[in-house]
């Protein structure tokens, strides 16, 4: 099948569509310092997300004349309520010449999410020459759950000081993870309970004042929510990384420079069952390898500065079907540019304008590598104000209101990027 790049159709019912999102968070962040070697750490936020998408349609797929795109229509009405909750201890100690820098906490996450979907049936559009007015069709599905993740963390870090040039790190988190969901519509419960513990190791060699170099091996571990087709649970997937750099201080640490390495792969990643159509299996096994260019400074007094390049190699590297192809919606390159320049004086003290620029590279639309996203570049800008214990930031978001693709599920269904946006912060600290 040939390859083509993603182009802009809207196969939806324009007159009809209709989306709703509302937001709102709160938190609070405590300190308490028992001394100079000893401080608290307690935090927590309360997210709310409510999601109301009224007759909207979505593409299922091309029919055989790869012209008309066959449908459905939506309704949602989902609400997703999450609590976090993190507390910990830093402090500083010696055992004989050796410098101790401990870490010590625990966080607690709780997510309940209420979904109702509805879905109808519409007829096929042609999506080179779209004719809309479709009347909604036939319900063809209804679902009524509500899901809820428990997360539960236990970690730990000690950074220790060898010598002045030389610094270890050793860490590492206990994770216990609980999903239960329920059907409202026919009462039928389903829980799944994974834990696993997660280390983490670095090296840090300072041969110069400006010049450090070092490495890093880490693990990571993600619930895998479902069943294979005999029933059987899915396993937790798990990452490995390994990461080696070198990070330059330069024109007196105004500049600092960090050039890395890194090898990250996942395991135990869902496919799709070749024998068993509409279950999924545990075979997969996804690598990305990169290199990542990053300076942060400070070019004049009050301008800042962050510029980014990342290169990576995304690749399928077990898999029954996609093995040797790249990863849907990974790009090769990435760079970025964001600067900022707040005014230090006079009448408009702590006033300040930002504005940055952000390529993301050609991407995979799917794992098959049938089509592409295309590159793109967006432009962000932001006004501040900071004086005393008042926040606020006014972010301006696609600030050309570029047209561009963040991501494919599929070749039916290619998100845009979100249009022009302004989004104002306003915070108080105590």
């Amino acid at each position: 099948m040939g390859r083509f790049h993603a182009v802009a159709r809207n196969i939806g019912e324009p007159s009809s569509d209709s989306s709703y999102r509302e937001v709102s968070r709160i938190g609070y962040n405590l300190e308490h310092r028992f001394n100079d070697n000893w401080v608290l750490h307690n935090a927590f936020q309360f997210g709310y997300v409510s999601i109301l998408q009224q007759d909207v349609t979505i593409g299922t797929g091309l029919q055989s004349d790869n012209r008309r795109l066959n449908r459905l229509t939506v309704f949602d009405s989902n609400v997703l309520n999450g609590y976090i909750i993190d507390t910990n201890l830093v402090g500083q100690l010696k055992t004989g010449n050796i410098e101790h820098k401990l870490l010590i906490g625990f966080d607690w996450y709780r997510e309940t999410f209420d979904l109702n979907n509805s879905t109808f049936a519409r007829a096929p559009i042609d999506v080179f020459n779209p004719v809309y007015g479709s009347p909604l069709g036939r319900r063809t599905g209804t679902t009524q759950t509500q899901r809820i993740n428990n997360t539960f963390g236990l970690y730990f870090q000690d950074q220790i000081t060898l010598t002045d040039n030389l610094k270890l790190v050793l860490g590492g988190r206990f994770d216990w993870l609980d999903f239960d969901s329920r059907n409202r519509i026919n009462g039928v419960k389903t829980t799944q309970s994974d834990d696993a513990f997660s280390p983490r190791v670095g090296i840090v060699y300072q041969p110069l004042k400006n010049t450090s170099f070092y490495a890093s091996y880490s693990r990571s571990f993600e619930q895998v929510i479902g069943n294979d087709v005999r029933g059987n649970p899915f396993v937790p997937s798990r990452g490995t990384q390994y990461e080696v750099g070198v990070k330059i201080d330069l024109f007196n640490s105004q500049l600092s420079t960090t050039l890395a390495l890194y090898d990250l792969t996942q395991t135990n990643v869902t496919t799709s069952d070749p024998n068993n159509p509409g279950f999924n299996i545990q075979t997969g096994e996804q690598r990305i390898r990169g290199v990542e260019l990053i300076s942060i400074g400070e070019l004049a007094p009050n301008w800042k500065i962050v510029a980014s390049y990342i290169y990576t190699d995304p690749r399928i590297t077990s898999d029954r079907t996609f093995s040797g192809n790249f990863i849907s919606n990974s790009p090769e390159h990435t760079a970025s540019l964001w600067t900022t320049y707040t005014i230090p004086q006079g009448s408009l003290q702590g006033l300040g304008f930002g504005l940055g620029v952000f390529y993301v590279g050609d991407r995979e639309g799917d794992n098959a590598n049938t089509f592409i996203l295309p590159n793109y570049v967006r432009t962000d800008a932001a006004i501040y104000y900071r004086q005393n214990n008042l926040r606020v930031q006014l972010n301006l978001q696609n600030l050309f209101n570029t047209l561009y693709y963040d991501a494919a599920l599929n070749r039916a269904r290619v998100n845009p990027g979100n249009p022009f946006e302004a989004v104002l912060n306003i915070s108080w600290e105590i």
